[in-house]
């Protein structure tokens, strides 16, 4: 069984991608609202799979995903945003994200995204 950490700054969010997740057999092990927050729960919890949001406060999505490759280059993190915009996509995935999915999104497809992943 798979481990995630779901980071975004919108309760209702990480609450929904928990209950779509858990439904498919995924863990959820952590939560976190900023993207600070997301890196010391990496570090402390260590998940398979990370979901993050881009816009966030403190610390956004691209910079806590970079922070988190500098720690593990081989973390599994797939970029969750509203806004679909093809630089974004691209700043990630150059990054070193292994997904992008836009907001709002149907259950399959976050399922799907998070299966491709090794």
């Amino acid at each position: 069984m798979k481990t995630i950490l779901i980071v975004d700054d919108a309760a209702f969010m990480r609450v929904s991608i928990k209950n779509m997740l858990s439904k498919h057999g995924y863990e959820v092990i952590g939560e976190a609202e900023n993207g600070k927050v997301a890196i010391q729960k990496y570090q402390e919890l260590l998940p398979d799979i990370v979901t993050m949001d881009i816009t966030m406060p403190e610390m956004d999505g691209l910079a806590s995903l970079k922070k988190i490759l500098a720690i593990n280059p081989s973390a599994n993190v797939i970029m969750v945003s509203a806004m679909g915009q093809e630089s974004m996509v691209r700043e990630a995935v150059l990054s070193g994200a292994k997904g992008f999915i836009v907001k709002p999104f149907k259950e399959d497809i976050i399922v799907s995204a998070l299966s491709n992943i090794q």
